[in-house]
């Protein structure tokens, strides 16, 4: 089921607005809860088609099963249609290990790397730990040792990323993980290829009528 996220985000929030034009949202840290933020954080690298038409952001855990089960067909889709912003945008619920993973995939764009760490860690079907986040991405091809660097240069950026994402999955209502917003609709839980199809659809019918 989807759900504009526009309205759920004003009744969430009890605001006047709902959201704040980009003109005024320019610095997500300013403005975690504005749309420009929600779709297009500067500080979160991009996948899919970086000029496409349509955004999806899923906020997830790499230790969630169905963030897991559910990864082979929002990567498939989004590649099948060629059109789409994907944005990962971690939600680490799931404990330390969760925590150690979301930050050190997040270093892990300071070598332009993001995507295989995201890929690797997205892959495992087992209990993360330390040393298990840290030999996964080293058998990705990642640098861990200049991660961990690059994640204590700049610890206090990446914790500030991960702040907003939890303040915005809190604000839009969503109640773990996976949830997604795909284009302006909210849509938690776990959908199939068909349903993300549907709601590309629903989501690019929606932005012709504005």
């Amino acid at each position: 089921m989807t759900t504009r996220f526009t309205s759920v985000l004003a009744a969430t929030l009890l605001a006047a607005t709902v959201l704040l034009p980009q003109a005024h949202a320019q610095n997500a840290a300013s403005d975690p809860l504005s749309e420009s933020s929600i779709l297009r954080d500067p500080d979160i690298p991009v996948l899919g088609n970086e000029k496409g038409d349509i955004t999806i952001v899923e906020y997830f855990d790499y230790q969630c099963p169905y963030c897991r089960k559910i990864n082979p067909e929002l990567t498939k889709v989004v590649h099948d249609d060629g059109h789409i912003r994907l944005v990962y945008k971690d939600w680490p619920i799931f404990g330390g290990a969760s925590i150690y993973a979301a930050r050190l995939a997040l270093a892990s764009k300071y070598q332009n790397r993001f995507s295989e760490a995201h890929e690797a860690l997205i892959s495992l079907h087992e209990k993360l730990s330390e040393d298990k986040v840290e030999s996964t991405l080293a058998s990705a091809g990642i640098d861990v040792a200049r991660a961990k660097n690059d994640l204590a240069a700049n610890r206090g950026a990446i914790d500030a990323i991960l702040a907003r994402n939890h303040e915005q999955a809190m604000a839009l209502g969503f109640q773990g993980t996976p949830s997604f917003i795909i284009g302006h609709f909210r849509i938690p839980g776990v959908p199939n290829a068909t349903a993300f199809k549907q709601a590309i659809a629903d989501a690019r019918a929606a932005a012709r009528k504005k």
